[in-house]
């Protein structure tokens, strides 16, 4: 009899990157077009420059494009350590956002947050399993050395851009 583990593990990781992936791309699309009930680029640039990322219009970009994109890719299982390094450090600027107001979201804390950008890594680590582009193109994209790189870059890149939303939000806060 054949183990049915591997299939119940791929089957998870399907219904995982779907959901996960699925939820960042909404997300994403909100702030790049509008979908979904969302602001669409020109609001979200301008509600990003008031949290203190700056420019603003570059950062809704960014922020849209990491969520949309890695959430599709994620779904897809296409190119997943990138991907979820994508998401993953979009939604660490999310977490400085929500973080002076705690933990849970009720409060609006950064728990959500947290748990997209900690989905998404863990996806970008553990790769997307059988039913995913990547395994149909031989994990071309799924190397080891991307996952250390990716999750690298985008932690480099997360914390840069978290430290100059401090220094604004601080410069701002003594002109106030």
């Amino acid at each position: 009899m054949r183990d049915p583990m591997p299939l119940r593990k791929d089957l998870g990781l399907l219904a995982l990157r779907l959901g996960v992936g699925g939820v960042l791309f909404a997300h994403g699309t909100q702030k790049l077009f509008g979908w979904c009930g969302g602001d669409g680029l020109a609001r979200t640039a301008e509600a990003m420059e008031a949290m203190g990322f700056r420019p603003g219009r570059s950062s809704a970009l960014a922020a849209g494009l990491g969520e949309a994109g890695g959430g599709l890719l994620l779904a897809l299982g296409f190119a997943t350590p990138a991907a979820g390094a994508a998401a993953a450090g979009t939604m660490a600027g999310a977490v400085s956002v929500h973080a002076p107001a705690g933990f849970f979201a009720q409060s609006g804390g950064y728990e959500y947050a947290a748990l997209l950008g900690c989905s998404a890594a863990a996806l970008g680590i553990s790769g997307p399993g059988r039913y995913s582009l990547d395994h149909l193109t031989c994990h071309v994209l799924d190397r080891p050395w991307l996952i250390a790189t990716a999750l690298t870059t985008s932690a480099l890149a997360a914390a840069a851009v978290i430290k100059r939303r401090i220094a604004v939000t601080s410069e701002r806060e003594l002109t106030e």
